[in-house]
């Protein structure tokens, strides 16, 4: 089971966007509990301000407890069923807040209070209540201990307790009050909806601006693979990207690449040519040797020789095609071609002259090897030339990315059939001319190597149209 994605961006997303999930989740978790401490804090303020006021107030009046504590009695602990409210017990008794029996004072005696009083009064925490680790405060002249707790009264509402004990023996006081545990989560449910829009809000921002960073920081891949296509299309020789520096080592080694195998191209080119002199010679030597000979001896040998000389023209014609495809092809200008292999067949079909119409703005370039076009356009005007009754016609227009070049000629033509067989390699359907059946084969690989294409059809002029189909400028 694949986890990740196979696109590089797909996995810079989807990896950052968990991990900045999990540190926005995690920081709104440690905003909440930051809130909460804070809030707590106001809380644990107030009941210790009481606490103090209650102590001073054992101080002043200690013949009137009562009173005394009474007299410090402020709002919120005023009211009753607030859930505010103090509880003091001490030698005195039992003392509690207005606020715990509806602002009737009392005295109560010093046993505590049974869990079937009125549920408005606050009880001691229960045993089970949770408590938090006491604070060492400075209290009624005294170092001494505040024990946070949470816990319910007896009619299950949530209090939040702060409880004081100081004195040894039968003088022991004891100060406990009390305010709703609401108080605290009151304000972290107000602020929980602002909290979460705002990570909400976060979360899209930096998944925008990370998407933005992403795309910035791969656009140097980006145009890698752009320089990359521009050299196998032949628009460019070279990879020219300046930076980022960590992608420098893979350009060097790209470039390096296509200039090795530019050199191994001009070798196997220069072998095939060696090749084919080297063979061509002897075997026109032994044509000439041969010439005069007579007998079933000599002719089985012509035919051998002949069959030679046309295996060697299609593998060497294939090795061309084959190399061809192997580099960029540069950008040629298409007319000048035209017009010298035109001038070439001119000269060597002096005997039977044609009436050429060339239609081939100068300014029609195409994406070819020199050396590969003057074959594959020569093959087929050589054809055209010896087949046409009068006239052959070449006109190139450019299509888009691509230059069609039709070669049509007046002869005899093609019917639909010989046109499915010509394109083969090796077969003649004309054997009363020379030739070996290769030519148009081996333009059509050429054309195909070169991302062209070659197609035969019926010209308007009687005879055959020979559409090329090759990358323009």
């Amino acid at each position: 089971m694949r986890l990740l994605p196979r696109s590089l961006t797909s996995r810079l997303l989807v990896t950052a966007g968990c991990a900045l999930l999990v540190g926005i989740v995690v920081s709104a978790v440690a905003i909440a509990g930051v809130l909460k401490r804070f809030v707590m804090r106001s809380l644990d303020a107030r009941l210790d301000t009481e606490i103090v006021l209650l102590a001073r107030a054992l101080d002043r009046n200690p013949s009137d407890v009562a009173a005394a504590l009474h007299g410090v009695d402020l709002p919120p602990f005023t009211s009753a069923r607030s859930g505010w409210g103090w509880q003091v017990t001490g030698p005195f008794g039992v003392i509690l807040s207005a606020s715990s029996n509806a602002g009737h004072y009392a005295a109560m005696s010093s046993s505590p209070r049974a869990p079937d009083q009125p549920p408005h009064l606050p009880p001691d925490p229960p045993p089970e209540a949770l408590q938090y680790p006491a604070e060492r405060v400075d209290l009624h002249g005294m170092t001494t201990l505040i024990e946070p707790r949470d816990g319910k009264d007896s009619a299950g509402r949530p209090l939040h307790y702060r409880i004081v004990t100081f004195g040894d023996g039968p003088d022991t006081i004891t100060i406990i009050a009390a305010a709703p545990s609401t108080l605290v989560e009151q304000p972290l449910r107000a602020a929980a909806i602002p909290l979460a829009e705002s990570v909400l809000v976060m979360i899209v921002v930096m998944m925008v601006a990370l998407a933005i960073q992403i795309r910035i920081g791969l656009g140097p891949v980006t145009r890698l693979r752009a320089m990359v296509a521009e050299i196998r299309s032949g628009r460019s020789r070279r990879i020219a990207i300046a930076e980022p520096t960590e992608l420098l080592p893979l350009i060097d080694e790209l470039n390096a690449l296509i200039v090795a195998n530019e050199h191994a191209v001009a070798q196997a080119r220069t072998h095939v040519s060696n090749l084919a002199h080297g063979l061509k010679t002897p075997l026109a030597a032994l044509k000439l040797d041969l010439a005069n000979e007579h007998g079933a001896g000599a002719t089985r040998v012509l035919v051998l020789i002949e069959r030679m000389e046309r295996q060697i023209r299609h593998h060497l014609g294939r090795a061309r095609a084959a190399a061809a495809g192997s580099v960029a092809s540069p950008s040629i200008l298409l007319a000048p071609h035209i017009e010298d292999l035109a001038a070439a067949l001119l000269r060597l079909y002096y005997e039977t002259p044609r009436n050429l119409h060339l239609e081939a703005p100068d300014n029609i370039s195409v994406r070819c090897d020199p050396q590969d076009l003057d074959e594959l356009l020569g093959n087929v005007l050589d054809n055209a030339w010896r087949h046409a009754a009068t006239q052959i016609h070449v006109s190139a227009v450019p299509t888009n990315a691509k230059v069609v070049i039709a070669i049509e000629d007046d002869g005899a033509g093609l019917s639909d059939v010989e046109i499915a067989l010509v394109i083969q390699e090796g077969r003649r359907l004309d054997e009363r001319v020379d030739g070996w059946g290769f030519g148009l084969a081996i333009s059509r690989e050429l054309c195909e190597l070169h991302g062209g294409s070659l197609t035969l059809e019926h010209s308007a002029l009687g005879g055959l149209s020979v559409r090329i189909t090759l990358n323009g400028v």
